[in-house]
């Protein structure tokens, strides 16, 4: 098999290290969660990459067709869309909340104010 043969793998592999290094490098909470959105939609084009069949068609009987694809990773993966939607808008209201309590959505400066609230309450 040719690099262009398996070009969505190669996507798969760059946007899932993308969406981690975002994660792991930056500080800024909705910074975090674009990574994670990032690296999650890699893993959908991961399912939908393994889930192809070449010349199968969508399992309709019928006398013409001898191959069929199956549909349960597209339905599982639509199903993991509307999950990683519901879960980005909890993440970013949550983002909002943080940054009305402590004024700002940065990793650091959050743990360095609790640090500072648990040392005054002690």
């Amino acid at each position: 098999m040719s690099f262009l043969e398996q070009y969505n793998y190669w996507v798969v592999i760059f946007l899932m290290m993308s969406g981690f290094y975002i994660v792991i490098a930056h500080g800024n909470l909705v910074k975090k969660l674009m990574g994670l959105t990032i690296f999650q939609t890699s893993v959908f084009i991961l399912y939908i990459s393994i889930s192809k069949v070449i010349g199968g068609t969508a399992p309709i009987l019928d006398d013409k067709y001898n191959v069929y694809s199956n549909p349960l990773p597209h339905v599982l993966i639509l199903t993991a869309i509307v999950v990683g939607v519901a879960t980005t808008a909890l993440g970013l209201a949550l983002a909002v909340r943080i940054k009305e309590a402590y004024g700002t959505i940065e990793e650091d400066a959050i743990q360095e104010k609790d640090l500072q609230q648990e040392g005054s309450t002690e």
